[in-house]
């Protein structure tokens, strides 16, 4: 997963001005970048994630993106402004953005042209003037990209006719300098220049389309809710946009090849009924629009995964949405699910992720199993699986960690998928039905545009149960043995042994450990 345009002098979206400084690059001196006019200390450059230490910055907090990219079609290169409105936590004398493969080419704060560096995968501003405390400042920062550019890791997906974006879980940075990381959302506006035949699309809504009036056209998108830099949708194509109406009128929008458009028409018609599913288990759909976008690269390396939910758009690779409702209709569910959680309701740090996939996984089997559709295994009801599943706890344990404790390696084990169901099936059964559904609710209402932690879940589920269910989730969510399952005092845990293997895939490949494939 993970994987950038051209034009001159864009204006930011909905009026907002990005007015760039004619000076040339100001590159900070290291032993001079500390500092800058007045007092005030460097911001720190991490969030202090358990999973991606050097992840997101400290010192600020960001409450608007508006990015501006345009895509040459001869070059393949992308020229972007990111426009960026912070406010200071603290006096800052410096503080950084991530950002990794970004050609930066000037920086102004307030206006004023900035020193900046870039170290690793930070980039260092020193504004003309130390930003005071809770003093809210405009950042922009024009830059260059090339999506094709080889990096540790990225979030372009060349495409022959463009690109599309995969920012999760730590790649958003390659695409524009920001803070990167889910417990920092903020709204966004994006403007993508392309040239005749290409269309530019992005996270929200179309808000607005220019004719440049020189063989190019912009396309200004806004999202009604805040985003987390790892949902972010950018996408370049010879695409065709089909709109339909799912329920309670909800806007439905698809962004599809256009050489494509009617072999992949079965599976998007498939989206209303989807939708109708999840909203009477889980409440009206928390955003504006839904629709997938089928990238249009089915190459093995383009990335390596079925599926992947961006706010309002769910990428996929086009082969997949080929098969029979059977085949498919359960990831659908899945990546529809993560609308709610991990997209309305983002992680508070990546440990937290099995909220994202246990959840996604349990809703989609539950929508397999309504419908008959044997899993991979064979099995065709939740019990059945869940007991397979629960066999598998302490090896999973031993070689995945507990479910709420991974690292950057097995974050996307299935044990943050499958060990979550599990999780969230022996709470039901321990709570009832009803109480768990009131558990759902209140945590998504409670949390909504905002992020959440697994602390966060286990206290709602006491509140809402009316009991104290700290002890019973730590267990299942920290401790290195499977507990018992409630109402099953038949069920086992297969000893651990070291010819048991857990089923997971390489680090770089999230999805395709999801039960509902």
């Amino acid at each position: 997963m993970r994987y950038r345009t051209r034009v001159t002098a864009p204006a930011a979206l909905l009026g907002t001005v990005a007015a760039l400084s004619p000076a040339s690059p100001a590159h900070a001196d290291p032993e001079t970048a500390t500092t800058g006019t007045g007092t005030g200390t460097p911001g720190p450059e991490t969030l202090g994630d358990s999973v991606y230490s050097s992840l997101g910055n400290d010192g600020y907090r960001v409450s608007a993106y508006d990015l501006d990219l345009a895509y040459d079609a001869t070059t393949r290169l992308v020229e972007a402004t990111a426009t960026l409105t912070v406010t200071a936590t603290q006096e800052l004398s410096r503080f950084s953005l991530d950002a990794l493969g970004l050609d930066i080419r000037t920086v102004t704060v307030a206006g004023e042209t900035a020193a900046f560096e870039q170290a690793g995968e930070k980039l260092r501003i020193t504004p003309a003037a130390a930003l005071p405390a809770q003093g809210t400042a405009t950042v922009v920062v024009a830059y260059g990209a090339d999506p094709r550019r080889s990096l540790a890791h990225t979030a372009w997906v060349p495409t022959p006719d463009g690109f599309a974006v995969c920012p999760q879980p730590n790649s958003a940075h390659t695409v524009f300098p920001c803070n990167d990381h889910p417990s920092d959302k903020a709204d966004f506006t994006f403007r993508v220049t392309v040239p005749a035949g290409l269309q530019g699309v992005a996270s929200g809504r179309l808000v607005s389309t220019e004719d440049l009036g020189d063989g190019r056209t912009a396309y200004c998108y806004a999202s009604r809710e805040p985003i987390a830099t790892e949902l972010v949708q950018i996408t370049v194509g010879d695409y065709v946009i089909k709109d339909r109406q799912g329920p309670h009128g909800l806007p439905l929008r698809d962004v599809v090849p256009t050489a494509r458009a009617a072999a992949l028409e079965p599976a998007l018609a498939l989206t209303p009924n989807l939708v109708s599913w999840i909203e009477q288990r889980l409440g009206a759909f928390p955003f504006e629009t839904y629709g997938l976008l089928p990238c249009n690269n089915d190459a093995s390396n383009a990335f390596d995964f079925t599926g992947l939910e961006t706010q309002t758009l769910t990428l996929y690779k086009p082969n997949y949405l080929l098969q029979a409702e059977k085949s498919i209709g359960s990831h659908m569910m899945h990546e529809l699910v993560h609308s709610y959680f991990g997209n309305s309701v983002s992680p508070a740090t990546w440990s937290d992720l099995w909220l994202n996939e246990g959840h996604a996984d349990f809703y989609g089997l539950l929508y397999r199993y309504e419908r008959g559709w044997a899993d991979s295994l064979g099995l065709t009801t939740m019990e059945a699986r869940m007991k397979d599943t629960y066999a598998r706890g302490d090896q999973w344990r031993k070689s995945s960690g507990p479910v709420a404790a991974p690292n950057a390696v097995n974050l996307f084990d299935s044990q943050r998928y499958l060990g979550g169901v599990l999780v969230l099936y022996a709470l039901r059964r321990q709570v009832g039905e009803t109480v768990f559904a009131a558990i759902e609710s209140t945590f998504l209402e409670r949390f909504r545009n905002a992020s959440a932690s697994t602390a966060d879940y286990i206290a709602v589920a006491s509140e809402v149960s009316g009991t104290d269910q700290s002890g019973f989730l730590r267990d299942w969510l920290y401790g290195t043995k499977t507990p018992r399952m409630p109402g099953h005092p038949d069920w086992t845990v297969t000893p651990v042994t070291s010819t048991l293997r857990t089923p997971q895939s390489r680090p770089s490949a999230p999805h395709d450990n999801s039960a509902t494939l």
